[in-house]
């Protein structure tokens, strides 16, 4: 005869309450944490206002019921739309992951820590809004009545909550390999967006553990979207989804329901044992800035990060190619050396069907850089690809790991992401073997990165609303203090349409 189950109610899981009281905390951030997440912010910003010129994204945008409204709700940059926060978030989390151009973090897990900013700048936008406004108590219900007594937020607020979710995402992916198990690394985005929200919202210390333990019961997305042969568009809305479903969870904490204290540690029924293979969840350090502080900008290339360097290195051995000397007809071999994620992410041969395949494709993304030059968002799109010459060089390709690059990737005190192309002529030449251990948005390449950051950001605020809208957008940037002393609801506005 089996015992009975104990039915005692356990304390809330040390990661729970590690969680909350970080959230809580208010020793405020490093000054390189602050400036870094200023440029975050703007750079998240331009990939979603990039993202606004392509109609596979902009047909997700919008309310769930077309024509809904929402009296002083959350705004969506770029867009006219005004959103309760769930939707808003969705919106806004879409568009900056779309085009694969936002910071990456790169580890035992992988993601992009700036996918939280759907859940944070909408949070804000809808409580300042609605304290500008006086919404009157009435407006909410009972238990989120204090809703519409919170303080207004400011951009500083929105820089802290970001930094505090690029930690706890970054942090949590520097052991804990969910990619293992075949799970998605949105499930941190939907941790870290419910923690930071839940106390933007002004939570208790017990309603952010009862958000946070919603969040985890939540299980996660598998990966398939974002391999072959299945990689497909979900893997570009994947991270709205999972910040706007952080918002759902902070809302419904707040309403005063339940938690779930052993929602990672229960036996047999708990995350740890159902989709974790029976490992625990750790911190493999405290929490403080250090992931914003070592943050990855795409500066250059809306390439997946694994790929960046690679790119770099076939755009400086473009001329050898494509120059005055053509050699493309007489490329015998191309090497690429790289370390094992990349061979596990992107490695891919074979048809590529869209865009979202050939962006996982580091053969793809080299090929690019090789016959162009460069790399850009268009160059994922149908036309590009139809060029025969793409699928030519990719058949030449060879792709091996470098020991050392595996190991560097994974040092703490380098987090490299090298890669090396080599190309080889059927005369019996070969071009120098070019390698680059550290892409430009790398912490070791912060003072050569900012500059061409906000350029990323002008260009894509010129082509949506002109020189003159990018030149007061980028402004806001300039100076820090000034940045950070504006109400939340101000500066979202600026971004209105």
């Amino acid at each position: 005869m089996s015992a009975p189950l104990s039915n005692t109610r356990p304390p809330p899981d040390a990661l729970l309450t590690t969680l909350a009281d970080y959230v809580l905390d208010p020793t405020p951030p490093s000054e390189e944490a602050l400036d870094t997440a200023r440029w975050c912010l703007l750079d998240s910003l331009a990939c979603a206002i990039m993202a606004l010129q392509f109609p596979a994204c902009t047909k997700l945008l919008g309310p769930v019921v077309p024509g809904t409204t929402i009296t002083n709700g959350a705004r969506v940059p770029g867009t006219s739309f005004e959103l309760d926060p769930i939707q808003a978030a969705f919106n806004l989390g879409t568009m900056v992951r779309w085009l694969d151009f936002n910071d990456t973090w790169l580890a035992a897990e992988w993601g992009h820590p700036s996918d939280n900013l759907g859940a944070i700048l909408a949070t804000a936008d809808w409580i300042s809004r609605n304290h500008a406004a006086s919404t009157p108590l009435s407006a909410f219900r009972s238990p989120l009545s204090a809703l519409g007594s919170r303080p207004p937020l400011t951009v500083r607020d929105v820089l802290v909550a970001l930094i505090k979710a690029h930690e706890i995402q970054g942090v949590l992916a520097l052991d804990n390999a969910f990619n293992r198990v075949g799970l998605d690394h949105v499930l941190l985005v939907r941790i870290a967006s419910t923690a930071v929200t839940t106390a933007m919202l002004g939570g208790t210390r017990d309603q952010i553990i009862t958000a946070l333990s919603h969040a985890w019961l939540d299980g996660s997305a598998l990966r398939t979207y974002r391999h072959a042969p299945n990689t497909g568009s979900r893997k570009s809305w994947a991270a709205g989804d999972a910040t706007s479903r952080a918002v759902r969870l902070a809302l419904i904490a707040l309403t005063g329901e339940m938690g779930y204290p052993s929602a990672l540690t229960a036996k047999t029924w708990g995350f740890q044992d159902v989709s974790f293979q029976g490992k625990p969840v750790t911190l493999a350090r405290p929490l403080g800035s250090y992931v914003m502080e070592n943050v990855l900008f795409k500066i250059s290339y809306p390439a997946e990060f694994h790929a960046q360097t690679a790119v770099e290195c076939a755009v400086q051995l473009h001329p050898h190619v494509m120059g005055e000397k053509n050699r493309l007809a007489t490329i015998a071999r191309i090497e690429l050396t790289t370390h094992e994620s990349a061979l596990r992410i992107i490695d891919k041969t074979g048809p590529l069907h869209n865009p979202a395949d050939r962006d996982h494709c580091l053969h793809y993304m080299t090929a690019i850089g090789l016959l162009f030059g460069n790399l850009t968002a268009e160059h994922y799109e149908d036309a590009t690809a139809a060029d025969p010459r793409i699928d030519a060089l990719r058949a030449k390709m060879v792709v091996n790991e470098d020991k050392s690059y595996s190991r560097d990737y994974l040092d703490p005190a380098k987090r490299a992401i090298a890669n090396a192309v080599q190309i080889f002529f059927r005369d019996g030449t070969a071009t120098e073997k070019i390698a680059v251990e550290y892409p430009l948005g790398h912490r070791r390449r912060r003072a050569e990165a900012i500059p061409l950051l906000r350029q990323k950001a002008e260009a894509a605020f010129t082509a949506h609303c002109g020189e003159a809208r990018s030149a007061q957008l980028t402004s806001l940037f300039t100076d820090r203090a000034k940045l950070e002393s504006l109400s939340a609801s101000s500066f979202a506005g600026d971004f209105v349409g």
